[in-house]
């Protein structure tokens, strides 16, 4: 899946940061009480419902919709909205905070439900399971018609005191840094006016 190439300055450097510091400063809190099993099994729970989408015959709008909501039910929607605003979240009043959370929601499901939607004909699979520092990363394998499988890899954590994914991976792709970048682009077009952003996620993905 090809990403937005054309990076601003703040945002590349941005990028970088994060990317250095992610394992001391920009992950969840540790989990404390969350297995193996419970990471495994919210997966295989998320993994089910993208399959009955994907096999569902829906048409595009319902498909969305119905990403939408799977995306809400298993991801940790608060710290990934917060993550890819970033700095500027600072600056955000508390509306706009949960103005923008509503609309990158939607735009995410969006974005990524035009990726899974080329899963049709074909399948996930939960592949293994295993601890990374404060997380459990569970991996799967995607297999499509007439292509070579691929890797998807969602990390869970249980720090808002259930366990949800905070990031995913599709063929190596990492989600919170690639909408951070992109988020951060979109602010820069609009000279940092936050509800010209909400604006934009509203119809963008």
């Amino acid at each position: 899946m090809m990403f937005t190439r054309e990076l601003t300055r703040r945002c590349t450097i941005s990028g970088m940061f994060a990317g250095l510091f992610a394992g001391a400063v920009g992950l969840p809190s540790p989990a404390l009480a969350l297995t193996e099993s419970e990471a495994s099994r919210l997966v295989g729970a998320l993994v089910g419902e993208i399959n009955a989408v994907i096999d569902s015959g829906k048409s595009e709008s319902a498909m969305y919709r119905d990403f939408e909501r799977i995306f809400s039910r298993y991801s940790d929607t608060s710290y990934i909205a917060a993550y890819t605003l970033g700095n500027d979240g600072r600056r955000a009043s508390s509306a706009q905070k949960r103005a923008y959370s509503d609309a990158f929601e939607g735009y995410v499901a969006r974005k990524y439900g035009k990726r899974f939607r080329e899963f049709i004909g074909g399948r996930l699979e939960v592949t293994g399971v295993k601890k990374v520092k404060r997380w459990y990363e569970v991996s799967c394998v995607a297999h499509l018609r007439g292509e070579a499988p691929f890797e998807v890899t969602f990390l869970v954590s249980d720090r808002g005191g259930q366990p949800l994914f905070f990031n995913l991976y599709i063929e190596g792709i990492n989600m919170l840094l690639t909408e951070r970048t992109e988020v951060g682009a979109m602010l820069d077009r609009r000279r940092g006016d936050i509800d010209k952003l909400v604006a934009d996620l509203r119809t963008a993905g």
